[in-house]
């Protein structure tokens, strides 16, 4: 079975996508800033996932997830951060917050249903 093929991969790469075309959004101003470092941890939760599914060991899968999960939380901060300063309309922000939510769920029930 290929990592494609796991829903928390799926659920990663459909949050990447969420979050590069939300960041349209944003000014110009932004692009190497908050824009950049958005996309950059989006793209990293589903990559870890990837690559952890890649390695040798159920322990190295695990601490794969562990990296999506702390890049997940970057995201999450950005996010705040870029709704705060008021980046795009606070209302947009909403379900993108939602869907990061849903995602850290789903790994930390990933790492729990591993980890016994």
């Amino acid at each position: 079975m290929s990592y494609r093929n796991q829903f928390i991969w799926q659920r990663a790469v459909q949050l990447a996508i969420n979050c590069y075309k939300f960041t349209r959004l944003f000014p110009q101003t932004e692009l190497y800033g908050l824009t950049s470092q958005i996309r950059r941890s989006s793209v990293s939760v589903a990559s870890n996932i990837a690559e952890g599914y890649g390695r040798r060991s159920k322990p190295e899968y695990i601490q794969f997830l562990h990296i999506a999960l702390g890049s997940l939380r970057e995201l999450d901060t950005q996010l705040i951060i870029a709704k705060e300063v008021d980046l795009a309309d606070k209302n947009l922000f909403t379900p993108l917050l939602n869907e990061v939510e849903e995602m850290q769920s789903i790994l930390v029930a990933s790492l729990n249903k591993l980890k016994v």
